[in-house]
């Protein structure tokens, strides 16, 4: 019982951290219209994938921390008898993440999101190495 609420105490204030804030920079042109788009996806958040393509860090650890937390716990680390993944890139890509989050695998129940936030999920996941 305490775990379970230290757990969504934790992602409550995550949430919170996430939507909190304003973009001090809004409304501004820094006249560097050239920059590349990794810098920023990395001032974004963002981070590169095995596909060559960018993971919204952002997103994705929000979508998780909303639906794989409460299992997994609040750093993916696994509690219980769920899994730990915090390594799971190493183990599956990102089309077998997929799949296990939309059929469920094991003691896991298929998780009811949109495609779209599974496949960035995924992505996400499928980085952690």
């Amino acid at each position: 019982m305490k775990k379970a609420l230290i757990a969504m105490l934790f992602g409550s204030a995550l949430v919170l951290a996430a939507c909190g804030g304003g973009d001090d920079n809004a409304g501004e042109d820094t006249g560097n219209n050239d920059a590349g788009t990794e810098q920023q996806a990395e001032e974004n958040g963002d981070t590169g994938n095995a596909d060559g393509g960018t993971v919204d860090t952002a997103a994705a650890e929000k979508i998780a921390q909303n639906n794989c937390a409460t299992c997994h716990g609040g750093d993916l680390s696994g509690q219980g008898n769920a899994a730990d993944l915090t390594t799971i890139g190493s183990r599956l890509s990102k089309e077998e993440i997929v799949d296990v989050i939309q059929n469920g695998k094991g003691g896991m129940p298929p998780v009811n999101i949109s495609e779209e936030d599974a496949n960035t999920v995924a992505s996400w996941l499928a980085t952690k190495k």
